[in-house]
Formats: C-alpha cells, sequence, structure tokens
C-alpha cells in the first residue's frame, strides 16, 4: 500500500513583525501566533501538523527560515502572516528563495474588536490589516505564486481553504518525488496520451520511464502460492463474487491469476518505489490477462494509473489520491465511453477494466467476461456502479508549449435502469452547466478522453492545485457559458505562453 500521505508532513506557520514597538509587543506578537497556529493544528480541515515558528523580524532569519523549509522534508509549505506591520523589504529575499507552496493567511488574533477598550496599543498590536496590505504588495510584485486566504480561524470557511491548501501541497509533494512506471509504451496512434516526459519532470518533479512488461512477466512467475491465496480470501471477505468466480466455479482460476498479478505489481512497485503505473492492452508480453481487478484494487489503495501507457492521467490520479486521502468519497481512473442524449443528457463513463471500487455505491462483485481486445484469456474484474452525489472529472493534455488540465463539475446520478449486459464498472453523470455547454467547452479546451474522477475534492481543491503547480487550469461550472469559456481559453493562452518567459 501506497504511505500514508500525511503523516510525516507539516506546514510551517511564520509570523513577520519588527521591533518598532519593542519587546514587550513582540511578547505578545508570539503569544497570540501561537494561539491562531494552534487553533489551525487542531482543526479537522487541516489533514497535517501545522507547526509554530519564532517570530521574524528581520531579513536574515527569514531567510533561514525559508531556507530550512525548502530543505526539511517533512515540511510541504509554508503559511505566512503579518502580525503586526512587518516591512515587507525585509522578506524580498527569502521568497525568493523559497521552494516550496506559500500561503498568505490574512487573519488577526481575536475575531471580535474590544469596542470600548482599544487604545493605541491595541492599534499597533493588532494591525494586521495593515501589515498584510505591505506585505501582499510584495508578494505580487515577486509575481510570487501563492493562495490567499482572509478571515478568522475559527471560521470553518478559513479553516476549510487552509485545508484545501494543506492537501494541495502534500499532493505536490508527494508528485515531485513520483516515480512512475510505464508497462510498455502507449496505444499506437493515439494522440492525447502523449507527452512531453522531460518537461513533466521540469515542471512537477515526477520521474516517467519505461519497463518492459516481461520484467514483470518474471515478478510474476515468482509469486508463492500461498501469497495468491491469501488474496483469494481477501476478495472472498471484500466482495460478492459471481458463481463462475467461485473457488469451486470454472472461472475461478482468472480469479487466481488476477490476485498473482496484484502481488506481483504490488512486489514491482513497493521494491521500485514507484506509486503510479500503466498498462497497455498491445503490450502484454508473457502475461495471461490484461491486468483489471488488480489494477483497480491497487488504485483503491492510492497508486495512480493510466490506461493504453497514458502516464500523464497516471501522475494525475497519484495527485488527487494524496489531495483527496481521508476525505468521504473517491477517486477513480475514467473515460467517457457514451451518451444518454434523451431528457437531460447524460454521460455513462466506464473503461475496459480499471475503474476505482473506491467510488462504488454498493458491494463490487468480482466477474470474469471475455475482453474483445488483446487477444488473452478472459480477465477478472469487479464491476459496480458509482454512488450518486456531487463530483469532478479532470484531463490533463499537453498543448506542446505548456501543459492544461481540464476539468468539469459533474453531478454523479443512477442509471435509469439496471445495467445486466454491461460487464465493466461505470459511472453515470449530468455535466454542469449543461450537456451542449460542458461537452463543447471540453472539446474546444482540447480535453482527453482518459480522466480521474473524483467525488472527494472540487473546485477549491484543484484550483489549489493547479496554483501550486503553476499549471493551467480550466474549470466548466455551473456558471460557464459557451461566450465566457471562449473568452477564458483566449486569455488563458495568452498568458501561459507569457509567463513561461516571465
Amino acid at each position: 500500500m501506497v504511505a500514508d500521505p500525511y503523516a510525516q508532513h507539516e506546514v510551517w506557520f511564520l509570523t513577520g513583525s519588527q521591533g518598532l514597538y519593542g519587546e514587550d509587543t513582540l511578547l505578545q506578537v508570539a503569544e497570540q501566533s501561537q494561539r491562531v497556529a494552534e487553533a489551525l493544528d487542531e482543526a479537522g480541515e487541516v489533514p497535517v501538523r501545522v507547526v509554530w515558528k519564532p517570530v521574524l523580524t528581520d531579513a536574515g532569519a527569514i531567510r533561514r527560515t525559508m531556507g530550512e523549509a525548502n530543505e526539511d522534508p517533512s515540511c510541504v509549505g509554508v503559511v505566512t502572516w503579518m502580525h503586526t506591520f512587518s516591512p515587507a523589504k525585509m522578506w524580498i529575499s527569502g521568497l525568493d528563495a523559497l521552494r516550496k507552496p506559500l500561503l498568505h493567511l490574512h487573519t488577526q488574533a481575536d475575531a471580535a474588536l474590544p469596542w470600548a477598550t482599544i487604545d493605541m496599543d491595541f492599534m499597533n498590536l493588532n494591525q494586521a490589516a495593515h501589515g498584510d496590505r505591505e506585505y501582499g504588495f510584495v508578494l505580487t510584485r515577486l509575481r510570487m505564486p501563492r493562495t490567499t486566504v482572509a478571515g478568522h480561524v475559527s471560521d470553518p470557511r478559513v479553516r476549510g481553504r487552509v485545508g484545501s491548501w494543506a492537501r494541495a501541497a502534500a499532493a505536490a509533494t508527494a508528485v515531485r518525488s513520483l516515480k512512475l512506471a510505464r508497462f510498455g509504451d502507449n496505444m499506437r496512434d493515439v494522440a492525447v496520451t502523449e507527452g512531453d516526459k522531460v518537461e513533466a519532470e521540469i515542471r512537477f518533479g515526477v520521474s516517467v520511464n519505461t519497463w518492459g512488461v516481461n520484467d514483470l512477466v518474471a515478478v510474476v512467475e515468482a509469486v508463492e502460492d500461498k501469497a495468491v491465496d491469501a488474496l483469494v480470501e481477501e476478495y472472498g471477505d471484500l466482495y460478492d463474487l459471481s458463481d463462475g468466480a467461485r473457488p469451486d466455479g470454472p472461472q475461478h482460476e482468472s480469479v487466481r491469476y488476477q490476485a498473482r498479478l496484484e502481488a506481483a505489481l504490488r512486489t514491482f512497485l513497493e521494491d521500485g518505489g514507484f506509486g503510479a503505473f500503466t498498462t497497455n492492452f498491445e503490450d502484454l508480453g508473457g502475461l495471461r490477462q490484461l491486468p483489471g481487478l488488480a489494477v483497480q484494487r491497487l488504485m483503491a489503495d492510492g497508486y495512480g494509473f493510466g490506461g493504453e501507457g497514458d502516464w500523464k492521467t497516471s501522475v494525475l490520479l497519484r495527485t488527487l489520491k494524496v489531495a483527496g486521502a481521508g476525505l468521504p468519497g473517491g477517486t477513480s481512473f475514467m473515460e467517457d465511453y457514451t451518451y444518454d442524449l434523451t431528457g437531460t443528457p447524460r454521460v455513462l463513463g466506464a473503461h475496459m477494466l480499471e475503474v476505482c471500487p473506491t467510488i462504488a455505491g454498493g458491494r463490487p462483485r468480482v466477474e470474469v467476461h471475455p475482453l474483445s481486445i488483446g487477444g488473452r484469456e478472459d480477465p477478472a474484474r469487479l464491476v459496480f456502479t458509482a454512488a450518486p452525489g456531487e463530483g469532478v472529472v479532470v484531463g490533463w493534455c499537453d498543448l506542446g508549449d505548456r501543459f492544461r488540465w481540464v476539468a468539469n463539475e459533474i453531478d454523479l446520478v443512477e442509471p435509469d435502469e439496471e445495467l445486466p449486459n454491461l460487464p465493466v464498472a461505470r459511472a453515470v453523470w449530468q455535466p454542469r452547466p449543461d450537456f451542449p455547454t460542458a461537452t463543447e467547452g471540453w472539446l474546444t479546451a482540447g480535453g482527453p478522453h482518459h480522466t480521474v474522477l473524483s467525488t472527494q475534492l472540487g473546485a477549491d481543491e484543484l484550483t489549489d492545485l493547479a496554483e501550486v503547480f503553476g499549471t493551467e487550469l480550466v474549470l466548466i461550472d455551473a456558471d460557464t457559458t459557451r461566450r465566457s469559456l471562449t473568452k477564458e481559453l483566449r486569455w488563458s493562452a495568452a498568458y501561459h505562453r507569457l509567463a513561461q518567459g516571465l
């Protein structure tokens, strides 16, 4: 299983001030900023530790602290707050050196003002409304990527925004050290699954490399029967099994082979330190089946995956798995397959085999069916329908001069009827704001057919992730119109082309 993405991570809480008002004031600043940091650390919305650091009052200390943050592997980002007026020129060299995600928290120690007792000592101490504007100007002047959150930490909205940013920061840390194993190349003649792996490593830090499928085959052949037995027993505990897939059924050997594939993939990925992978039905080497059930279970444990060699979607899935860890709902590899264009049009999404059971609306069922492509044995897979609810689908495309994420807010719904003859896991959704606007917008933006579907994350988290990575995000939501999206795409293209040289 992929390690808990938050267990060893923390964000640093940095407070800005200066010595103009004396040591007593600085002691109060320290006490109050510790209180704010503790409130965030105790907030259930914030998934990582919030670690308070001593108040910063000069350029040297700021620069050293930012350098320490860069070098500390447990630190995934820094939160900054200018408690009193902190002259922002002293922050320039430190900010210029910072290589971790940044959140500017615009807050104050107490939500309410003590109107009857306010004097100038109070005003001099509690002037973040003053100091954060000075600091915000320098951030803008430096063109610093950051997330800005305003409000008191007792407000759930503020804690939620800080938590969303912390999730994005943790996801960025995971991706910047991510190793991805491609078993074979991508599907022949397909355009959108291609991409610049060198640029991806420059921009995101992910290392994408190919491994021969028969390297995996050697591990498959070395799996011991007792490991297969243990997994098959686990399948029986977690899932329903079709009659043919049961231990006394004629298709049970297919289930055992998927268990052997799962054990081998886990060994290969864990030994190599990989957090994501791809497969391709056109390149199976000595494998008897295309991995199906095995891939679904690995995704459920947090691994990134992309079918047909689609490494970009695999990276994106791993990113959103980390960002959504611990939240209700699920996140899965997905593909738009076909439409119901009657009444309120809907999308029927699925894939050949590989849809993650974290999005299931009920207990998945292990079934074995023929696969019309690949020319191998009939593979076992989990069959289910995704649970209804709000969600988002996100795709990653390479436009040559930049990467773009295209996202669409959706509402997952139950299908009108049972799907007894569809032998794969599936999801049915209504895109926002409506089918023609969303679909035409997706096509115009160059969005891919492979996506990541998440019911754990939404627009706020995607926006924070795009900001942290400096990546273009085109979001199609309830407020999107054809005209607004056309304008956004034109302005966004101009901005991101210019930003490459800034």
